[in-house]
């Protein structure tokens, strides 16, 4: 239970709201050293391990967000005198829990310590590397004494390039092949079916059933991880009418403030719960101003000031300072709200709330002047942080989908104005912050700029100027990619787009064009590579959905997720650089179809993307009972054959249970003569069934297909590189 209150009440001083918040998360609320100081907690790394700096700077700033106002950076010397900067970035550490609220599980986030500035380095080569911040702001420039720290080799694989060796794959640094197998993990946070301990622990799902890549969203306004996004103690994104104006009497330092009617009331209630430490105690303050015989009654939890706070008519604003501890068991800040009492209005201004011996601000989604654009949201940021580290640990690669396209889209309907080039300039801002805390990461496979922009949007402008700062300020070179919400040529073809994506769900409206799951992949595979011949391509969103984009009903029906299992074998073996990535997560993850992804990754296990020359293949099945995706070379081929009734469209339309076929055979032409393994698997098994050693003369094989009912693979490998 909440102890009483006890309330201070004075004139004139403002604390909380934006003046603390720039002293805390924005400015931090005690000096720095007098110097520049640069220190890190390893003296060794390995390759591709990460090293973190910790910089002391000897000033304070308002926004330290903002490279124009402070540009702080680390500058790093390596072996043979070669020299990067990475800059870095302003951090607020969090501690953890899980922690039952309302019913269920989530995650307590409480902040560790004052905010302060770090710096995150990947070494890619073994050596002795000298390293010192740099700092430029009002003052000019200064640097800190260096430090020293060495490399060793680790044999890690590097960062995911696109591949040297076939450029319509990807690899890593060290050469090594990958081929993304995955799905979409978007939507994660307090509100959702994921919040950051079920993703971990799907993370691990994932690991353990051969997947390697996720397509995640830090870009969801409100209603999840957002970097960022207006995240607002005061409305929503999707019903977006707070009580917001600008100052009744247009002074004192801050532009807006919140407005209560005569009678009116309102709960500051932050989209991220607020974690409080049980037998603590707290102080709300703020400021309050109100018309005649009008006061503002302020009540936190169970209780309330004793008395209202009533100004009188000429002083103007007022402050006022709230004092509570929590009980033995209390974890979560509970209801705040304002109440206007009296026939006149009030305003309020400088929500805070903090522990009473002092430390960051933890209302900050109450501070109605805090930039949207601009701003990264610290909770999420370290949900990130979080997620990548479990990503490193489960051999997970992330494509991040960075931008909040709503921010932004509306700023880039004219490539000439003032809007576009602001966009532009915000956009390098937020880039080069996720580049400062994220980039480091091996597993940070990709940068996504936006999901579903509008493809109709004159955007070449933008991903032309946001590509060519990232060459420069991405010291790791990360690949980059973007969606539009119909498909885009233009965006597959862009020079400063490193994957064409494209996304596609199976609708009934889609029905006279495309009636399976496998055409669908096919027919999308198709098209990028068309217009992206020569780029790794994607299809970064896939499933059944409704004619409006709703989870189609018909996936629950679908109990041992056919179309799932067959957009995945389609896509693997259609020229794409990855399988589809599924887009329902949530029902995936109740229906524990995780074990799909098992078979497909140890068949695929040894297929050499980039250095065999895979094409479509053209084999042939000797009639149509059967449908045949692969790929192939002079030398390799990997075929995919499936029952049409097998196709879980097929069945949701009312069509025959698939029977066993059996007594067809596949030719195979193209083949350099030699002796040939060839191996068949069935598609929900970790190894082949059936192994046999075939001669090829005439470069070209007949093979017998063993029965079966819905699907079966096939391998054929020249026999010197076939497994023994």
């Amino acid at each position: 239970m909440w102890c009483r209150l006890s309330t201070i009440v004075g004139l004139g001083l403002r604390l909380g709201g934006p003046a603390m918040l720039a002293a805390t998360l924005l400015a931090g609320v005690t000096h720095a050293a007098e110097n520049l100081r640069l220190t890190t907690s390893a003296e060794r790394v390995g390759t591709y391990e990460k090293i973190e700096f910790r910089l002391d700077a000897p000033a304070t700033y308002r926004n330290p967000f903002d490279p124009d106002e402070v540009d702080l950076a680390v500058v790093i010397e390596g072996p043979g005198g070669r020299h990067v900067s990475v800059p870095a970035f302003w951090c607020q550490d969090y501690e953890r829990r899980r922690l039952a609220r309302s019913g269920r599980e989530t995650d307590w986030f409480y902040p560790r310590g004052m905010p302060a500035w770090k710096a995150r380095f990947t070494p890619a080569e073994p050596g002795a590397y000298r390293a010192w911040a740099r700092l430029k702001d009002r003052s000019g420039e200064h640097r800190s004494q260096p430090i020293e720290f060495q490399c060793t080799a680790s044999g890690r694989h590097g960062f995911l390039r696109t591949s040297a060796k076939d450029p319509r794959f990807l690899e890593f640094d060290d050469g090594t092949p990958f081929f993304a197998i995955g799905q979409n993990l978007a939507f994660i946070g307090p509100q959702q079916y994921v919040d950051l301990g079920k993703a971990e622990a799907i993370f691990a799902r994932l690991k353990e059933n051969g997947a390697n890549f996720l397509r995640v969203w830090p870009c969801c306004e409100d209603w999840a991880m957002a970097i960022e996004a207006r995240k607002s103690a005061f409305g929503r994104s999707w019903a977006w009418k707070p009580p917001i104006v600008d100052l009744p009497d247009g002074k004192g330092g801050t532009e807006k403030c919140l407005k209560l009617p005569a009678g009116g009331s309102l709960d500051v209630s932050p989209s991220q719960p607020v974690a409080l430490r049980p037998n603590t105690r707290y102080v709300v303050a703020g400021r309050i101003k109100a018309e005649a015989r009008t006061a503002l009654r302020v009540a936190v939890g169970q209780s309330s000031l004793e008395q209202p706070i009533e100004p009188g008519p000429n002083q103007g604003w007022i402050q006022f300072r709230q004092e509570f501890t929590t009980g033995a068991d209390e974890w979560w800040l509970g209801r705040v709200s304002l109440r206007c009492d009296g026939p006149g209005n009030a305003w309020a201004d400088d929500l805070s709330l903090r522990e009473a011996a002092g430390g960051p601000e933890l209302l900050w989604e109450a501070d109605v002047d805090r930039p949207i654009r601009g701003f990264y949201n610290p909770v999420d940021c370290f949900m990130l942080d979080e997620l990548v580290r479990s990503a490193e640990a489960n051999g997970l690669y992330l494509q991040l989908c960075v931008i909040t396209r709503d921010l932004y889209m509306g700023s880039l309907k004219d490539a000439g104005s003032p809007e576009y080039a602001q966009a532009i300039a915000d956009a390098k801002k937020l880039f080069r912050y996720a580049v400062a805390r994220w980039g480091y990461s091996t597993s940070v496979g990709a940068w996504e700029y936006f999901n579903e922009i509008d493809p109709g949007l004159p955007t070449d402008r933008f991903y032309a100027e946001l590509g060519a700062y990232l060459e420069e300020a991405d010291v790791y070179r990360h690949l980059r990619t973007t969606s539009t919400w119909a498909p885009s040529a233009r965006d597959c073809k862009h020079p400063k787009l490193d994957i064409a994506e494209v996304h596609y769900y199976l609708r009934p409206t889609d029905e006279k064009r495309i009636r399976d799951e496998v055409s669908a992949v096919l027919d999308r595979v198709q098209f990028l590579r068309e217009h992206a011949p020569e780029k790794p391509v994607l299809v970064g969103e896939f499933g059944l959905a409704t004619d409006q984009w709703q989870q189609s009903p018909l996936m629950e029906k679908d109990k041992p997720l056919l179309h799932f299992h067959n957009a995945l074998w389609a896509s693997a073996l259609s020229g794409s650089s990855g399988t589809v990535l599924f887009w329902w997560w949530d029902q995936l993850d109740r229906m524990d179809g995780y074990h799909h992804y098992r078979p497909l990754a140890a068949f695929l296990a040894d297929v050499p993307f980039t250095t065999a020359g895979l094409r479509p293949s053209g084999a042939v099945v000797s009639d149509g009972r059967a449908r045949l995706v692969g790929l192939q070379s002079p030398q390799h081929a990997y075929l995919w054959l499936v029952n049409p009734q097998a196709t879980f469209m097929g069945q949701a339309a009312g069509g025959p249970a698939p029977s066993e076929l059996g007594g067809l055979a596949v030719e195979i032409e193209g083949l350099k003569p030699g002796p040939y393994v060839v191996q068949w698997w069935h598609t929900d098994e970790q190894k082949p069934f059936k192994q046999d050693r075939l001669p090829c003369a005439s470069g070209a094989l007949r093979l017998a297909i063993p029965p079966f009912a819905a699907d079966i693979a096939c391998k054929v490998l020249p026999e010197a590189a076939a497994p023994p």
